[in-house]
């Protein structure tokens, strides 16, 4: 890995400080008082996350890394457009990416775990489907807010150049590719090129994609249910989003990747999209975009870790080249 660049601000010894005063004066702003401390969630290579109790519930502040400090401008956009299935945002600090949003509802990682909860995936999954399919016509406007321009048009060209970071992908080192892999990689290139061609072909609009719709990005509440964490997201082909949403539903549900049940979620996001295109194609196209997303998993991770302290980000090292390894295996497989 390259010699780190990038300093996280919680590393700062005054970020706390800076921020609970920030915090203090929007709440103050809104009418809303403290009490009890603010209190640190988590810090992680790529966000730090913290929560605190008012007079008026719960409130929750995020700070990104630098790489995505687009996503404040994004929430509070997204909760000018729709603000049916975004966080109630309180404020943004734009410079520092800063967001602090009001309370939307309980996770659906602590609702349970049981497969009765697949009925809120049926429910939730066509929302975002239509979310995406609104969003469409705001591509310019996603892409001004500072977005990764992940379309396929641009997709062979950001897998060569991600092909060229060996640092970011540990080549021959124990949690890299492998020189033979790497070289597998580099020769399905113009592969690559005909699969972004392919998919392009089917017709579906570009928008806006959350990377990781999972069970602890979800919330839902009695309004119905709310998108969060919108840091992992890019403007690119809008089925990239299932590659984790189905491994992760079926990871969380314990449900047979190749069973009804995931078939039925497959359905369920489907649906608003056959207003361009028949059942068949969409499947087809699906298929398609599962493994692109693979790649397009590979760039988000190399956003969300290059230049950093390999110290900080030695547990999640391995998911770059992981996600090429996947994509390898499943060409390898036909």
């Amino acid at each position: 890995m390259q010699a780190p660049t990038t300093q996280l601000p919680w590393d700062q010894a005054d970020w706390f400080s800076t921020i609970s005063s920030w915090i203090e004066q929007q709440l103050s702003a809104h009418g809303r008082q403290l009490n009890a401390p603010i209190e640190l969630i988590h810090q992680r290579p790529w966000s730090a996350f913290a929560q605190m109790s008012t007079d008026q519930g719960l409130v929750y502040f995020k700070a990104p890394a630098p790489a995505f400090r687009y996503e404040a401008g994004l929430t509070q956009a997204l909760a000018t457009w729709q603000p049916a299935c975004n966080v109630p945002v309180l404020a943004i600090e734009p410079s520092q990416g800063w967001i602090l949003s009001a309370d939307a509802g309980t996770t659906l990682r602590q609702l349970g775990q049981d497969r009765s909860q697949l009925a809120h995936w049926d429910a939730l999954l066509p929302q975002y489907s239509e979310l995406q399919i609104q969003l469409a016509a705001r591509v310019p406007a996603l892409l001004d807010l500072g977005l990764p321009d992940r379309r396929l048009a641009h997709f062979p060209k950001l897998f060569a150049e991600l092909l060229n970071d060996h640092a970011n992908l540990l080549i021959d080192q124990a949690s890299g590719l492998s020189t033979a892999e790497h070289q597998q990689l580099q020769a399905l290139q113009p592969i690559v090129q005909e699969q972004c061609q392919a998919l392009a072909g089917f017709g579906l609009p570009e928008t806006l994609t959350h990377e990781e719709i999972h069970e602890n990005n979800v919330l839902y509440a009695a309004r119905g249910y709310t998108f969060t964490d919108w840091s992992d997201c890019s403007v690119s082909h809008p089925f990239f989003s299932m590659v984790v949403t189905l491994r992760a539903a079926a990871h969380w549900l314990k449900l047979d990747e190749q069973g009804p049940e995931l078939q039925r979620l497959r359905d369920a996001y489907l649906e608003p999209w056959t207003q361009f295109a028949p059942r068949q194609q969409l499947d087809q196209a699906l298929d398609l975009a599962y493994r692109l997303g693979m790649i397009n998993r590979a760039l988000s991770w190399r956003q969300a870790l290059n230049g950093l302290d390999p110290a900080q980000t030695k547990d999640y090292q391995d998911n770059v080249s992981g996600w090429l390894q996947d994509y390898l295996a499943i060409q390898n497989a036909g």
